[in-house]
């Protein structure tokens, strides 16, 4: 796993364009000498760790340990005929957090029955539950025994080398719960989860640390999508400079994904300090086919860490609850069960839960989920370029 100070991982992410993932094996090899096996669904986290490479076939992209001149034979061939067309880095990624500012909770909204975030999406007053829609949580993966989830199917995956799905963090168990946890929490507390009888996939991309790279969450939206997932979660990210060019790779395995009826959903990331400045959206949020979602209060105003529009690389595209959020936790004992925090983090899985209602209520996947997600939003009264579409709302 690598450091949290650094940015890459010393791996490339390649993109391929043939369809045979056998011809693509074998373009790598006589480019480059680099022995790189198929997957349909995902690998382990040994195979991706230790071989020469790794194609994900529905994705089209090969992740790789390669030597400089290895690098450099690749990067010739993207201006060559042939399947190769991209070669970046591999990011190092973290979950996003921003710092906390108390466990204070709304002072403007009744939170005695649901909290505020489900209230404002407009989930307490919609008759779809997210039943049979499959959604996705790629994150510090899933506290496996918590008492709000028992007796519910939770379907995990770690992508970690040397981890188990086990959240020895707790940033993926907040996020899992604010999509599709309880609303009558065994353990006592508001009701807490948007699509709160959606499928949960849990798919450990980021460590207990909360630190991941670019391979693992590919593996893990491979994963998704051979699982039928409508709706993935990415809570995650790396921050870029303004003008930093958007990732292709991850571009065009977003578009593969959506037209494999999968909607990519990630947080827009928590660099900005307003009102003196604002941060441009980060990776992978930033790319034109990724649902990239801000963060507002209970007085519906943009939080201060929350990134905005800059230029033309990157968007907000609508904005959740991000403010003193309350969900499951990854404690072990009744008081630590659950916990307040902030960040477009947290409003991000509001989106990816509304996105299963609206799912289940039209039947609707990729590129329709995507627009009616837009087309509902609430207006705020605030610059798109902070709030893109509005505030997310229920069917």
């Amino acid at each position: 796993m690598p450091d949290a100070t650094e940015t890459t991982t010393g791996r490339y992410l390649v993109l391929l364009e043939d369809n045979s993932v056998s011809a693509n094996a074998r373009e790598l090899n006589r480019v480059a000498g680099i022995h790189a096996a198929g997957t349909v669904e995902s690998v382990s986290t040994e195979q991706l760790g230790t071989s020469d490479g790794v194609i994900f076939q529905d994705l089209g992209i090969a992740v790789v340990n390669a030597a400089p001149d290895q690098v450099s034979a690749l990067a010739r061939a993207v201006d060559e005929p042939g399947p190769i067309s991209v070669v970046e880095a591999e990011r190092v990624v973290h979950a996003i957090a921003a710092p906390a500012r108390g466990e204070t909770g709304s002072a403007l909204v009744d939170e005695s029955v649901f909290t505020w975030g489900l209230q404002a999406v407009g989930a307490t007053l919609c008759s779809a539950t997210g039943a049979g829609i499959r959604l996705a949580v790629l994150d510090t993966g899933f506290t496996v025994d918590h008492p709000d989830y028992a007796g519910r199917t939770v379907f995990t995956n770690s992508f970690v080398e040397g981890e188990t799905v086990d959240d020895g963090h707790g940033h993926g168990t907040h996020c899992i719960g604010s999509a599709a946890g309880p609303r009558k929490p065994a353990s006592g507390g508001p009701g807490y989860g948007v699509a709160h009888e959606a499928e949960i996939y849990a798919g450990k991309v980021l460590s207990d640390s909360g630190t991941g790279s670019d391979g693992g969450i590919l593996n893990g939206i491979a994963w998704a999508i051979a699982n039928g997932c409508a709706v993935v979660s990415m809570s995650l990210g790396a921050a870029v400079r303004p003008g930093t060019p958007y990732s292709q790779i991850f571009e065009q395995a977003a578009q593969r994904a959506l037209a494999r009826n999968t909607l990519i959903i990630a947080a827009a990331g928590n660099e900005s300090s307003r009102p003196g400045r604002t941060a441009p959206v980060g990776h992978p949020a930033n790319c034109p086919s990724v649902l990239s979602v801000g963060a507002v209060d209970d007085r519906r105003s943009v939080a201060p860490f929350s990134c905005g529009t800059m230029d033309t690389v990157g968007q907000v595209d609508v904005v959740g609850p991000g403010v003193d959020v309350y969900s499951s936790w990854n404690g072990k004992t009744a008081d630590t069960l659950h916990k307040r925090i902030q960040g477009t983090s947290m409003a991000t899985p509001h989106v990816a839960g509304v996105a299963a209602l609206i799912a289940q209520q039209y039947n609707a996947r990729g590129w329709e989920l995507w627009a009616r997600l837009m087309q509902a939003g609430r207006r705020l009264g605030l610059p798109s370029t902070d709030v893109g579409a509005g505030l997310v709302q229920a069917p």
